[in-house]
């Protein structure tokens, strides 16, 4: 058996244990509130996981719970309610959220190397306070993040929760969003991991998807958390104001820390990278400005 193999492994009971401890817990609340109970079993499953990073020192245990856990999460709500809900916004929501899902999950499944690897802003993220390491590994690398899904999940709550409003324009343009987001990150993924395998030293990638946007699958995953706040709207329209700050959290989160990180790291190691920042649009996928001299 390969390392690869007893490390997914490994994730696998992992993430078992999680779903299961959570599971465990809703069936034994006795807790009148669905979506307070949802959050503390959320907040278990998360335990879980972080229990298993800190027993294997890599955080990286928890990469995939970003896009594990809202389509357990969908048909938990969905059963909950009995299934009583509109049918066809109920069909339209899972169509996005599960090929969100297999998507996101099967493109870290493929390239991820394995428990010998670990993600390098986790490690960057433990230096900045070691003496603090523990909580920041907690709070800012789990249960941050947990809170931040959840938040995005609450249209998904309320799409499946409330049910007087009938189809409308809003749910087929949520369905419209959420699938164009799911293909605008399987092109820039497949464009990236492309180039990824054919680029010499020093190579930047600026092509397709990527000459329009410096981070097109960040734009195309927060276009994801906008199609579900589109399907929460048009199900219950005066709930707008616990719905939006989802969406709006994602976009703060890569604005202020994925990509000022990603870039930081890219103007190390490829100083020419600016170049690269003067022309293309650093999110909205854009036509690019002419190239500096």
């Amino acid at each position: 058996m390969s390392s690869r193999s007893i490390s997914f492994a490994w994730i696998t009971f992992a993430y078992v244990t999680a779903c299961g401890s959570g599971l465990l817990y809703l069936e034994l609340s006795d807790r009148p509130n669905l979506l307070i109970n949802s959050f503390i079993a959320d907040i278990i499953a998360t335990l879980v996981i972080f229990a298993f990073s800190r027993l294997f020192k890599n955080s990286s245990f928890y990469d995939a719970y970003w896009s594990i856990i809202p389509p357990l999460f969908l048909l938990y709500w969905w059963n909950a309610q009995g299934g009583d809900g509109q049918p066809l916004r109920y069909l339209f929501l899972s169509i996005v959220v599960w090929f969100w899902a297999i998507r996101l999950t099967w493109n870290w499944a493929k390239h991820w190397p394995g428990l010998q690897h670990e993600d390098w802003r986790y490690e960057l993220l433990r230096k900045k306070a070691p003496k603090m390491e523990i909580f920041t590994d907690f709070f800012g690398i789990h249960f941050f993040p947990t809170i931040q899904v959840f938040l995005g999940m609450l249209p998904m709550y309320a799409a499946t929760q409330f049910s007087s409003n009938s189809i409308g324009i809003l749910d087929y343009l949520a369905l419209f969003t959420g699938i164009s987001a799911v293909l605008i990150q399987l092109i820039s993924d497949r464009q990236l991991h492309q180039f990824i395998a054919k680029r010499k030293p020093g190579d930047i990638i600026q092509h397709g998807l990527w000459g329009w946007s410096r981070h097109p699958n960040y734009f195309g995953e927060f276009l994801f958390w906008c199609s579900l706040g589109l399907f929460g709207l048009a199900a219950y329209p005066i709930g707008w104001w616990w719905q939006i700050p989802g969406a709006i959290a994602m976009l703060c989160m890569f604005l202020f820390a994925s990509i000022p990180l990603m870039e930081t790291r890219s103007l190390e190691r490829r100083p020419q990278y600016q170049n690269i920042i003067n022309t293309i649009p650093m999110l909205i996928p854009w036509p690019p400005k002419r190239k500096l001299k």
